[in-house]
């Protein structure tokens, strides 16, 4: 199972054949000191953000992600976690209606003390309601 740094290795050597560079450490190196205002990188750097044995930091990230045209977000993560996130986004949102969207407004305008009240009754009405599916869906002796 690949690491994060091994999937970011990945996401940046795509990212750099499909913005029309090859994905080579000399290449690299030479394309973002170009643009990095801070202490230059080394081959050595480069070729261990290639391989997957190092990812470099937040503004180093961003240089890179200018560069080619991505955004940061997509060389440190990929697209899978944005698309779980939408696809979660979009059930609630075709799920709640107007009703429910007002009772979670006053729910969330509550004190901690009574949201936590509110909870709990919450969790036991789901609590029940998920052990009367399981006895009904068991067959009889």
């Amino acid at each position: 199972m690949e690491n994060a740094n091994e999937k970011f290795a990945k996401r940046l050597r795509a990212s750099m054949e499909k913005a029309g560079y090859e994905p080579k450490p000399a290449v690299l190196e030479r394309e973002f000191n170009l643009r990095y205002w801070g202490k230059p990188m080394t081959l050595h750097g480069v070729r261990r953000w290639l391989l997957g044995e190092s990812m470099p930091n937040q503004d180093k990230l961003e240089t890179l992600a200018e560069w080619l045209i991505v955004t940061p977000q997509h060389l440190r993560f990929g697209e899978e976690i944005g698309k779980r996130i939408d696809k979660r986004r979009a059930r609630w949102e075709e799920a709640i209606g107007y009703r429910e969207r007002e009772a979670f407004e006053a729910f969330i305008n509550l004190p901690a003390p009574q949201r936590k009240i509110v909870k709990e009754v919450i969790f036991a009405f789901a609590q029940i309601t998920a052990t009367a599916a399981v006895k009904a869906v068991k067959p009889k002796a």
